[in-house]
């Protein structure tokens, strides 16, 4: 079998929209070439469907190994759960299980996360957030760490950063870009974790 038609990870995905980003951010590439790519990066299958998209790219010029396998995990949506709003919205709130990795992509449109009654699966979850011509809000708990690092063009960019007291609390990671749009993530007045540990 060819490397361009391996399977591709939610982390060789994640790294190809790294590299869209960064592309954005210093003026390489417009909010609709953005838009287009990032959409293609989450529907590409194969290692070989992701290539195309960085290639024009100074940091796509190498070619990418695929990442390396990741640790088995369980079904219930560990992988990555993938929130996309064009010109409509998408939300997540209620009881559900959150894996490592949120992938949430706005354009001309919102996404709201609610993670305030969510279930962590694992100790710390990334969330990817890109708003273009519309929003994402995160709302997490109180007493769980949030970290955020992004980048805002013509928009709003805010994570509200919190470090818990317990050690042992999940760690919320925001990162992405806003273009003549907003990322908004902080944490919700009254809401907390009833069990930390679990």
């Amino acid at each position: 079998m060819a490397e361009a038609d391996v399977r591709a990870s939610d982390a060789d995905r994640d790294r190809v929209a790294e590299i869209l980003r960064e592309a954005l951010a210093e003026g390489r590439l417009d909010a609709d070439e953005h838009a287009e790519r990032i959409d293609a990066v989450y529907r590409a299958r194969t290692i070989g469907a992701l290539r195309p998209l960085v290639r024009d790219l100074p940091a796509g010029r190498q070619e990418p190994a695929p990442a390396a396998p990741a640790a088995p995990h369980s079904a219930c949506g560990a992988a990555g759960d993938n929130l996309v709003a064009v010109f409509s919205g998408a939300s997540r709130r209620g009881r559900w299980r959150v894996g490592a990795r949120i992938n949430a992509f706005a354009l001309f449109g919102g996404v709201e996360i609610d993670l305030t009654e969510a279930l962590f699966e694992r100790r710390e979850l990334v969330v990817n957030a890109t708003a273009i011509f519309g929003g994402v809000e995160i709302r997490v708990p109180e007493n769980v760490t949030l970290r955020g690092s992004g980048t805002g063009i013509m928009g709003g960019y805010d994570v509200e950063s919190a470090e818990s007291a317990d050690p042992d609390a999940p760690v919320v990671v925001v990162r992405g870009a806003a273009v003549f749009g907003g990322v908004e993530a902080r944490a919700k007045r009254g809401k907390r974790l009833r069990d930390l540990r679990r």
